[in-house]
């Protein structure tokens, strides 16, 4: 999951303004985002979100800080194919709560 959240924002058309800063501070993101997903910490992911949506991780934070994407129409990314050795969400929720 963490990889396919690094993926995203790696390949996202805002990345070409992140600077070096910004990147440590998405990567120490991406380890509680890591954190969350492989031990259950799920409080880690209120953190996430925040860090997140200082990046403009969703439509309504991108309104608010007023940022505007544009996405060329060629070389847009196509969506990460789901590797085949990654369990279902449902399956792992599941497993979690019993």
């Amino acid at each position: 999951m963490t990889v396919n959240w690094w993926h995203t924002w790696r390949t996202s058309p805002m990345a070409a303004t992140f600077l070096d800063t910004d990147w440590a501070f998405l990567l120490d993101a991406a380890l509680m985002h890591h954190t969350a997903w492989t031990k259950g910490k799920w409080e880690f992911l209120s953190e996430v979100r925040m860090r997140s949506s200082k990046f403009g991780a969703t439509p309504e934070d991108r309104a608010r800080l007023k940022l505007k994407v544009d996405e060329p129409l060629s070389g847009r990314q196509t969506p990460v194919q789901r590797a085949d050795n990654v369990s279902d969400i449902n399956s792992r929720r599941a497993r979690l709560t019993g």
